[in-house]
């Protein structure tokens, strides 16, 4: 009953709080990946290590988070590449920037997703579900911000490729992710880094294991104030028709990966899993 009584008065505290206010956010993220191969596949401690580091580098990516106190839009801010250096492994990894832009709208409970997939646009429309946070005691300080612990508990599927004898397998489990976030009351809106929000104040850590984002810098009620439009391009389909459209897309990529398979009698295996 008391855990009741303080959500509704540091909601409402928020929300007394919120009006007018508006802002920009920067975010860090960075990811971790998994791979293993074997013996037979070619590649050893060396070159699995430095792949791996490729990728860690890779994911290191920098967003803006642009909010008022009733919507918000997150996407990732594209540097020029930078020149690779030679990697002692012969093999390098180059990934192409997000051109993902997503839209909430926390008043009106919905959300919109410009979203590529595979070389065709997406427009992703439909309502937002509001995360079930469990409010910590812990409290630590980000930068100039007094943060407060959130954590959420959910059942996820986690999805790990492998290829055996250059058959490429997708194994997917569910299993039991553990988020936690941390939000400031020194800026009272319920928005965050992806599509984390509905936490009293603005989430300037997020991290499940895998993925962290971190705030590194937040502008609040700039000059020139803050524009938020809504992403327009791309086929409009509902969350449910676009997972659904992901999954036949990811079947396709899986049968052509066999098809360009190794000789009869070769064999080798590896898996990568990326968290997140």
């Amino acid at each position: 009953m008391k855990n009741i009584i303080l959500l509704i008065l540091v909601f409402a505290f928020a929300k007394a709080h919120a009006q007018n206010i508006q802002g920009v956010a920067t975010y860090q993220t960075q990811r971790h990946v998994d791979i293993k191969m074997d013996s037979t596949s070619g590649m050893n401690d060396e070159i699995q290590k430095s792949i791996q580091e490729q990728l860690r580098k890779q994911f290191q990516k920098e967003y803006t988070l642009s909010f008022n106190d009733a919507a918000a839009i997150w996407k990732e801010e594209v540097a020029l590449d930078k020149p690779q250096a030679p990697s002692t492994s012969g093999i390098s990894i180059v990934l192409s920037g997000n051109s993902d832009i997503l839209y909430q709208n926390i008043k009106d409970q919905t959300y919109t997703q410009q979203s590529d997939l595979m070389g065709k646009q997406f427009l992703v429309e439909d309502k937002l579900e509001k995360p079930e946070w469990k409010l910590e005691k812990e409290t630590k300080n980000i930068g100039q911000y007094t943060c407060f612990k959130a954590t959420l508990t959910e059942e996820v599927e986690e999805r790990s490729f492998k290829s055996v004898n250059g058959e490429g397998e997708e194994e997917v489990k569910t299993v039991e992710k553990v988020t936690t976030a941390w939000y400031t009351l020194d800026i009272p809106v319920q928005h965050g880094p992806d599509d984390f929000w509905g936490l009293p104040g603005l989430i300037l850590e997020v991290n499940d294991g895998k993925m962290a984002m971190m705030c590194t810098q937040v502008v609040i009620n700039p000059k020139d104030g803050v524009a938020l439009e809504i992403p327009t391009k791309g086929k409009k389909v509902s969350e449910a028709e676009y997972e659904k459209i992901s999954e036949e897309k990811a079947k396709e990529m899986m049968e052509r990966y066999q098809g360009g398979g190794r000789k009869k009698g070769e064999q080798s295996s590896f898996s990568i899993r990326i968290g997140g």
